[in-house]
Formats: structure tokens, sequence, C-alpha cells
């Protein structure tokens, strides 16, 4: 695909930004895990105490901006349809080279750890002593290459993209035929998709009552494939009102009621 396009070259100006400063925080966290000691009054705590406020702030604004970066990644998918040949709406442009998909996943679980990120970052700042911060950074340690991953990942995607080649449409993609690749779950019944997710949401509402974190953490770090599953599945059906519709993206679009425009 063109990188001239416009809403390409601004998601990779963007990620390309973050990824800059993302290398920064990543270079100071290491220094930060390996020196830390709340208790100390030197100079070098003192340092690094003052950026270790800079790095968070950093990473807390890589997140709060690659939110809806993803959502407009999504709509740059869909525009992109348009000019592909057997694509009708973002499922196609996602399945056009071999790194859409690990792409779109990565995506995905990078904003579910950002949210951990942050939610760590919320505990340790409210907190005298400062108790989790070679934690969060340390953690961040093992994000930043996921993040690195991404951007190339999308670089490799968009710039293998080849207008001139055939591909496929969502409704051969989320299907129930052997060449789909989510044909497996579609043929499960629907007594037990319901049965998991319900199960899943229950059991994370328990959790929570029951003040067990971890537990919590666990059940919703499952509760995403289980969702998607889901949604394609089953919600999607009823939403379009067409059984052999299961497209998950064109739930993202204004007038995805009307299937004949995204389904062959």
């Amino acid at each position: 695909m063109k990188f001239l396009n416009p809403d390409v070259l601004a998601i990779f100006i963007i990620d390309m930004i973050f990824l800059i400063f993302a290398l920064l925080a990543f270079v100071n966290s290491f220094k930060i895990v390996k020196k830390w000691d709340i208790n100390s009054t030197t100079p070098l705590q003192y340092e690094l105490e003052k950026k270790s406020y800079l790095i968070a702030t950093i990473v807390k604004y890589i997140f709060y901006l690659k939110l809806p970066l993803f959502i407009y990644f999504i709509h740059t998918l869909d525009k992109l349809s348009v000019i592909l040949p057997g694509a009708m709406c973002a499922a196609g442009v996602t399945n056009a080279t071999i790194y859409g998909v690990p792409l779109f996943i990565i995506k995905i679980f990078n904003l579910y750890f950002f949210g951990f990120w942050l939610v760590i970052n919320r505990i340790d700042v409210s907190r005298k002593n400062y108790p989790f911060t070679k934690e969060k950074f340390l953690f961040f340690i093992f994000i930043f290459p996921i993040l690195f991953i991404e951007t190339l990942l999308e670089i490799l995607h968009f710039g293998n993209i080849n207008p001139q080649v055939i591909v496929s449409c969502c409704g051969t993609l989320f299907s129930s035929s052997k060449t789909s690749p989510v044909s497996i779950f579609i043929k499960i019944p629907t007594f037990w998709i319901l049965s998991v997710f319900y199960g899943n949401f229950l059991l994370i509402v328990f959790s929570y009552i029951l003040k067990r974190a971890l537990f919590v953490s666990l059940l919703n770090m499952l509760f995403i494939p289980v969702a998607i599953i889901s949604l394609i599945v089953f919600f999607s059906t009823y939403i379009y009102e067409l059984p052999q519709h299961h497209c998950p993206f064109c739930l993202l679009q204004k007038d995805y009621y009307f299937y004949e425009n995204c389904y062959v």
C-alpha cells in the first residue's frame, strides 16, 4: 500500500513519535529499576524521583493517545477497503497480508498492557513510599518490545498491501466454511458459547466483590478472547439480523445494518 495515503501516513508519524518517547522511557527505566531506593536521601535518588515522574507522565499520555488512535486505525482500514478489490470492510484489509491479524491482536493486547500499567501507576503514586515504582518500570521494560513489534508490523502490513491483488471479504473470512479461520468456533453450539461468556462475566463480578485481585486480573484476560468469539459467533448475527453474517468489523460502520454493503 502506498505510504503517501494521508491516513496511513498520519498513523505512522504518531506511532513513531510514541516510539521515540517510549524509547526514552525504556532507557531510563533500567536505571530506575536498578538504583531506586526510596529510603535514600542521595542526589541520585532525588534525580531518579524526578525522572520517575517524567517517565510516568510520558507512558500515561502514550496510552491516552493510543486509545483514540486505535479507533482511527480501524477507521483507516475501513477507508482503505474501497480501493482493495474484494474487500468490503476493514476485515479484508486486515487479512490483505500475513502481518495484519498479528498486528491487530498485538494492538488490542497493548491497550490492556498500558491500561494495567496505569492501574499500577495510580496505586503507586497514591502511596507516600511509592511501593510499586520498581515493579511498574520493570513492567514497562516488558511492554516496550511489544510496542516496537507493533510499530514494525504496522510498517510491514501497510507496506506489503498490493492493491492489484484480490483479498477475501468478511463474508468469506467469518463463515462456517473450512477455509474460514473462525469456522471451528461457529460450529460450537450456542449454549456453550453463551455459558462460557456469561460464566466468565459472573466469575469476574464475584471475584471483584470478594476482592480477589489476582482472579479478577486473570479472568479479565480470559474475557478478551471469550468476548470476541462470542461477538463473532452469536451477538453479531442478532445485530445484523442475518444468521450468516459474523463480521465484527462491520459493527463499527454507522450503517452496519445494511448487510448487503459488506456481505457477499
